[in-house]
């Protein structure tokens, strides 16, 4: 079963929390706090593994959690980090949040990628003491993990894609270029599934090529196969577009062509406008006249034109060694860059706005989870990113907050451990 779409919860482990304990010695009347910190919680990491070809996996299991870090312990002891959860993907896998739509992640490299970041442990009790307070008898809980809701979009990894009408030759096409072995026969759709292949070009030189299941008008309305596996050829290099020249039913190849090039247009305007040759297939059965009328409407739009009859391989090696030639020339496999998270998508999250001051020691701490995506975001070297910053904790009402604390100029602010001097 091919599954390319799933959606799956996933959640980082929480940090553990800080002890409260106190030194006890023999002859030591007075040991002090000796609370370690909490450990940090386990990563949610996606990582590449080129055994799976689908998602179908994330079918069944469809929530994902990592483990917590352990709490910190006596004499001053820190307690143990999670091991990270590490969830194995084909390679292709796009990754996006599930309520924004953003790209988080394209598993399209050996490198693994953290999603969801463990929580911090929180402080022990040994970094409240201070000369005017000697036996602090509290400490910090752990942070939380991050959590998201993602889905999973299986777009395949390949340099050429064929497309075209259903039952014009394309699973035939890839049979006799390269190793793959699709399942042929004379009625439509007979591919349901996308089919890779490698074409080797001779002197260690090769490509990938992808059989994308048939289009036919309407596709983007829903009829047929719809556009449902069109997201496997959108980060093709090159599209080979089968035409079948015979007429054996009753089709013309140029309405053929032209009904094909709006369902593209329709999915993606980008993906219409990619380079394109135009494999005229079952030459061997056309009229002669038929082909030239073809090539003629194909040569005018620009475009390369080839004769082939994939089932008795004429012209095929031509069609190749062209393809090989053009994919030298074009720039490599397209890879999706992650998305910031946006100053709108915090400001949408359920738990904006939601935050505790805390004042010790003349210290005004402030925890607000929501923060932290951006906070990692912020360069505090940079005056317009600082500049961003400000407007988020104004925006959010956090200034208000200190100021009706009686907060004042050259205080310290702590936020999330990132400690600045307030500055109104």
């Amino acid at each position: 079963m091919f599954v390319d779409k799933a959606k799956i919860k996933i959640k980082a482990g929480n940090g553990g929390d800080g002890a409260v304990s106190f030194h006890r010695e023999k002859y030591v009347a007075a040991g002090g706090p000796d609370g370690g910190d909490g450990g940090k919680g386990g990563d949610i990491v996606f990582q590449v593994d080129d055994n799976f070809s689908t998602l179908i996996d994330f079918r069944y299991k469809r929530k994902y959690s990592a483990k917590n870090g352990e709490p910190g312990g006596a004499k001053n002891c820190t307690g143990k980090s999670a091991p990270d959860l590490v969830i194995k993907v084909p390679r292709g896998t796009v990754v996006r949040n599930a309520v924004t739509g953003r790209i988080m992640a394209d598993l399209s490299t050996d490198e693994p990628q953290i999603l969801a970041k463990g929580g911090r442990g929180g402080k022990g009790n040994i970094h409240f003491a201070t000369s005017t307070r000697q036996i602090p008898r509290f400490a910090k809980p752990g942070f939380p993990g991050e959590e998201f809701e993602v889905t999973l979009e299986l777009k395949l990894l390949a340099d050429v894609g064929l497309v075209g009408y259903p039952n014009v030759g394309k699973s035939t096409l890839i049979s006799v270029v390269s190793a793959a072995k699709p399942k042929i026969a004379n009625y439509h759709f007979t591919t349901l599934t996308p089919v890779l292949g490698v074409v080797s070009l001779g002197e260690e030189k090769s490509f990938v090529m992808a059989d994308i299941p048939g289009l036919i008008e309407g596709a983007s309305d829903g009829i047929g196969l719809g556009h449902e596996f069109l997201r496997h050829v959108e980060r093709c290099r090159l599209i080979i577009h089968v035409v079948d020249v015979s007429g054996i039913e009753g089709r013309d190849p140029i309405e053929d062509y032209e009904k094909i090039q709006q369902e593209l247009e329709r999915f993606s305007e980008d993906l219409s406008e990619r380079p394109q040759i135009v494999a005229a297939n079952k030459c061997d059965m056309a009229d002669p006249e038929q082909i030239a009328r073809f090539r003629e409407y194909i040569e005018e739009k620009g475009l390369r034109f080839f004769e082939i009859s994939a089932a008795t391989t004429q012209g095929t090696s031509e069609l190749i060694q062209a393809a090989g030639y053009m994919l030298s020339e074009l720039p490599p496999i397209i890879q999706y860059e992650p998305e910031p998270i946006t100053e709108e998508e915090l400001m949408s999250a359920e738990t904006y706005g939601k935050f505790e001051i805390e004042i010790e020691d003349g210290i005004f701490y402030v925890d607000a989870k929501w923060l932290e995506p951006i906070m990692r975001t912020i360069n505090m070297d940079d005056y317009s990113s600082l500049q961003y910053f400000q407007r988020v904790l104004r925006s959010s009402g956090i200034i208000d907050a200190l100021e009706e604390k009686g907060i004042e100029e050259g205080d310290t602010v702590n936020i999330l451990g990132f400690e600045f001097d307030f500055v109104s």
